[in-house]
C-alpha cells in the first residue's frame, strides 16, 4: 500500500493545497497531510488550529489523514513508513529549493522518494502568505481558500460589510 506524505505549514490551507491532495488521493492508497509546527515561520494559526482547518477542508477526500508534527519531514516519513514525500511546485522559482531539499532528503533516507506535483493552473499564484495579506486588508478570499478557512480569516481580521450598489 503506497503512502504519500504531503508536508507543509498550511498557514492556512488553500484551495491550491486541496487541489494537490485531491489529485494525490487518486495516485496513492493513502495521503498523510503533515502540518509542520514550523515556529521559524511564525505562523498566524497555532499548530492545532492549522490541523483542524486542514481536516475540515479535506474531509471530503477518502484515505486522507491530517496530522501535526515537528522535526524533520524525512524523519517523520521514515518513522511512519511513508513511501513518497509529495511536494507542490507552483512556479519555476520553487524548483531550485525543492530540488535541493529532495536531494538532502534522499541523502538522509534513501528509501523515501520525493514526487513533485503542480497545482491546477487556476491556483498557481495562490499562496498562504498572499491570502493572509488579502484578508488583512478586507479583500475577497473566497476563490482562494475553503469556506471554513475564509470564515476563520474573516473572524480573525474582521470583515467590513460590502456595500450594495
Amino acid at each position: 500500500m503506497a503512502t504519500a506524505l504531503y508536508p507543509g505549514t498550511f498557514d492556512p490551507i488553500t484551495l491550491g493545497h486541496v487541489d494537490l491532495v485531491e489529485r494525490a488521493a487518486k495516485l496513492f492508497d493513502k495521503v498523510v497531510v503533515a502540518v509542520a509546527s514550523n515556529p521559524g515561520k511564525k505562523p498566524m494559526f497555532t499548530l492545532e488550529e492549522r490541523v483542524e482547518l486542514a481536516r475540515d477542508a479535506l474531509a471530503h477526500i477518502d484515505r486522507v489523514d491530517v496530522v501535526g508534527f515537528s522535526g524533520l519531514t524525512v524523519d517523520y516519513a521514515r518513522d511512519h513508513e511513508v513511501d513518497v514525500i509529495l511536494r507542490g511546485l507552483r512556479a519555476v522559482s520553487d524548483f531550485e529549493f525543492e530540488f535541493q531539499l529532495a536531494g538532502m532528503n534522499r541523502h538522509l533516507a534513501e528509501s523515501v522518494e520525493t514526487m513533485f506535483l503542480t497545482p491546477s493552473v487556476k491556483y498557481t499564484y495562490v499562496s498562504s502568505t498572499l491570502v493572509r495579506e488579502i484578508a488583512a486588508y478586507q479583500g475577497d478570499i473566497a476563490s482562494f481558500v475553503p469556506p471554513n478557512v475564509e470564515a476563520e480569516l474573516y473572524r480573525r481580521f474582521g470583515r467590513r460589510e460590502q456595500t450594495q450598489s
